[in-house]
């Protein structure tokens, strides 16, 4: 009886210990299986939620990918491009934003005809962008280390007139992406480079302060913003964590272990979550309070599926895993539940 009752005991204990995989607020519905020829890491994603498509990004195969989510096939791939990584989507004028980074430019796809049709010149390696949707301003990162320059920079794009206005000379050659407060004017810069956060005045383009993550975890690779709860989500690799910022005072509040190699994070508002890939796992946190968060899941996914999407509007997530030994490539499609 004493060797029944300590099994049991131990088995409890690794129950509590181990987050559910059958509880996670995600279910796979559907794998979309993409061409062999298609090789190398994924960047980044957009979607058109009313046309229901979904653009990738695939630098390694100088080509973005685009799927058609109704009927949950691969629709057109637009191939000879240079290194595309950033994406935005735009509904009004039925267009596609990039970034290349070889040689380095922002450029303007049709979605209907799937021709570049402008771009405009920046420094090499343009990577992440950021879209201020009230402004119609498009923030690109390019330059720095991979681009062989000392600094990266913050390129500001006027949408409409298609150019560039202004720059924002970083102080370091490695920056990871931006986000924008809506009820002011602050942009927060994510430079892995010092392991901080930057906030600039979108409208002066001036420095107003920088806050280390350092004490927490080092090289912030993702970002994300919850702007009524004023916080600050950062996706750390050393070690690998969610890391939580007061956006007010830059002040860290919380920090959890998390998937390793983050790439890619998305606050919902709506369910309090928070969706953190990383290479083999997708962790999702739930929001308690402003400083309190929850592991509800760790759903295992693939060797360096670290590009993905949260789609409320379609109550789905998307997944990018690149191809890996006998892994081909696909597009992972999780219904989010409640």
């Amino acid at each position: 009886m004493k060797y029944t009752m300590a099994i049991l005991l131990v088995l409890g204990c690794y129950a509590g210990a181990a987050p559910a995989q059958n509880t996670a607020p995600l279910h796979l519905v559907q794998t979309i299986t993409m061409d062999p020829s298609v090789e190398g890491k994924f960047d980044h994603m957009a979607v058109d939620v009313k046309g229901e498509r979904l653009f990738l990004t695939a630098p390694k195969h100088h080509s973005i990918e685009v799927f058609d989510l109704k009927s949950g096939r691969s629709l057109h791939s637009v191939t000879g491009l240079g290194k595309p990584a950033g994406i935005v989507y735009l509904p009004a004028s039925n267009q596609v934003l990039f970034s290349d980074g070889e040689p380095g430019s922002c450029a303007i796809l049709d979605a209907s005809t799937y021709q570049v049709v402008g771009s405009v010149k920046l420094v090499a390696d343009a990577d992440s962008m950021g879209f201020d949707e009230a402004a119609d301003v498009l923030y690109v990162v390019n330059g720095g280390k991979d681009g062989k320059l000392p600094n990266a920079y913050v390129t500001i794009l006027d949408v409409d007139a298609g150019k560039s206005v202004g720059d924002i000379k970083i102080d370091s050659d490695d920056v990871e992406g931006v986000a924008f407060e809506k009820s002011g004017p602050r942009m927060f810069v994510n430079v892995r480079g010092k392991s901080a956060v930057e906030v600039y005045d979108r409208k002066t383009l001036t420095l107003l302060n920088t806050w280390s993550t350092a004490e927490a975890g080092k090289n912030p690779t993702s970002m994300s913003f919850d702007e009524d709860a004023h916080r600050l989500f950062l996706g750390t690799r050393v070690p690998a964590k969610l890391v939580v910022l007061d956006s007010d005072t830059g002040k860290i509040v919380a920090s959890y272990p998390a998937a390793a190699m983050v790439d890619d994070m998305a606050y919902d508002s709506g369910s309090k979550r928070i969706y953190y890939a990383g290479t083999e796992f997708l962790d999702i946190f739930h929001q308690t309070d402003a400083d309190h968060y929850d592991r509800v899941g760790h759903v295992a996914t693939a060797f360096r599926a670290k590009t993905g999407v949260l789609v409320p509007e379609l109550n789905r997530y998307y997944l990018a895993v690149p191809h890996h030994a006998k892994q081909t490539a696909e597009l992972r499609v999780y219904e989010v539940l409640p």
